[in-house]
């Protein structure tokens, strides 16, 4: 028997794999269709202070190997989230979730985690730092070592639970930004976020997307991952959450070996509905293939 548990800051998972955040709702959609207790966890909808509707649509644009997404983390805000989201997600997931943070001024981070931090069945709590700074003029907060360190600290001195910050790889260095973020206090990494990317309507000759760019994802950005996690578990020593791209089981312990403790899966979710199941069940097999006995000791294994 292969042991695909990991432990992420004291939160034990059953494996390593966790749906990322926007592509997975608040769980109970997906749990419709499966189990979703045979996640490892999985980190729901970004959430805001206030309510968001979003940005205008066209929101979402195809590209080979991915797809482009400019949502603007439309969700119901943080008193919604705790009241309504989170007792109807009880009744299909018994397991401790991720909570995922975003917002547009430090108060507003400090804000948000002080108060999910005191639900019980939040088990990490999962900070976007991609979101624009308002204070500072539209910047978005993970673009700056200096200011995903003070967003870092702010919400460490409010909340009990660990705190995983999630970069952006839109950035010159995203090493010097994950030491920042450690130096601060943040108990892991997350990343990485989306890159930017456009598509143009041949026929329109004007950019699909209604707010002309947004977030890459998906298959094809996997080896920028990649890169990114590597570099960074060489400059930290606090556990990172790999993501972008990841779509098999194969991708799951190349993310590790890179140094990833768990992984996320983002956009194969919204093309097949079934990916992480299928991930988890395909896991085992995997490891066997390639003669691994336990997942945490691969961590790092390629440095």
């Amino acid at each position: 028997m292969v042991n695909t548990k990991v432990s992420l800051s004291g939160l034990e998972l059953d494996n390593p794999v966790i749906p990322a955040s926007g592509t997975f709702g608040f769980g109970y959609e997906f749990a419709e269709l499966y189990d979703i207790n045979i996640l490892g966890s999985f980190s729901f909808k970004g959430t805001t202070r206030e309510p968001r509707f979003g940005n205008p649509t066209p929101r979402i644009a195809e590209c080979p190997n991915g797809m482009i997404n400019s949502v603007g983390l439309q969700n119901p805000g943080i008193d919604k989230v705790i009241s309504e989201e989170l007792p109807k997600l009880k009744k299909c997931f018994n397991k401790k979730v991720i909570a995922n943070i975003s917002g547009f001024s430090v108060d507003e981070y400090a804000y948000c985690c002080e108060r999910i931090d005191k639900e019980e069945q939040v088990g990490l709590i999962e900070v976007n730092v991609s979101c624009p700074n308002v204070h500072n003029g539209g910047m978005a907060f993970g673009t700056s070592a200096k200011a995903a360190a003070e967003v870092t600290k702010a919400v460490k001195a409010v909340t009990t639970k660990p705190v995983y910050i999630k970069l952006s790889p839109n950035v010159t260095d995203i090493v010097e930004i994950a030491k920042a973020c450690e130096d601060a206090g943040a108990d892991g990494i997350s990343m990485i976020n989306t890159l930017l990317g456009m598509r143009i309507d041949l026929r329109t000759k004007k950019p699909v997307i209604a707010n002309k760019m947004g977030g890459f994802s998906g298959a094809a950005i996997f080896p920028v991952a990649l890169r990114m996690v590597y570099q960074v578990y060489e400059a930290v020593k606090v556990p990172i959450i790999g993501m972008g791209g990841v779509s098999s089981a194969d991708d799951v312990i190349e993310m590790m070996l890179a140094g990833a403790t768990a992984v996320q899966v983002g956009a194969a979710n919204l093309v097949e509905p079934y990916a992480c199941k299928n991930i988890i069940e395909e896991l085992p097999k995997t490891m066997e293939k390639y003669k691994i006995d336990d997942l945490t000791s691969i961590i790092g294994g390629a440095h």
